[in-house]
């Protein structure tokens, strides 16, 4: 992620277990002290935060391992982006980009996220995962 001279940036690690997920959700709500952005905004940003962390606790670290869920805010004038990457095995994605597995893993998480953002991307090389979304501010 770049930053520009308005662009404020937060980043955060979690440890992967899924109460520390709200850790992100209070961090987005400060960042969005910063540059008020709308509720429902807020809201949309906040449920796609939390199905992108909730897939790399799910599907990353299976079996009990630990690890990192790494988090990188940015906000600026016209958009908040989110980037969720962790360390787990990694998924097989298509000649797009797009996970093939996606329904069978049992989650709807991913179509969530593309139904609350403006751009998703996804990226996957078998030594992790990072998930990057965009929301329009204005």
């Amino acid at each position: 992620m770049s930053a520009g001279p308005e662009t404020h940036l937060v980043s955060l690690s979690i440890p992967a277990k899924p109460e520390y997920i709200a850790l992100g959700r209070l961090t987005l709500a400060g960042l969005a002290q910063v540059r008020p952005v709308d509720a429902d905004t807020l809201a949309d940003v906040k449920l796609a935060l939390t199905e992108a962390c909730s897939n790399s606790i799910r599907h990353a670290y299976r079996e009990g391992r630990s690890g990192l869920v790494d988090i990188v805010f940015e906000l600026n004038g016209s958009r908040v982006a989110v980037e969720v990457t962790d360390g787990g095995s990694g998924f097989d994605v298509d000649a797009t980009g797009e996970p093939t597995d996606e329904l069978d893993e049992g989650g709807l998480g991913l179509a969530i996220i593309r139904a609350v953002t403006d751009e998703l991307a996804i990226e996957s090389d078998g030594a992790g995962s990072r998930l990057r979304f965009v929301k329009y501010l204005e």
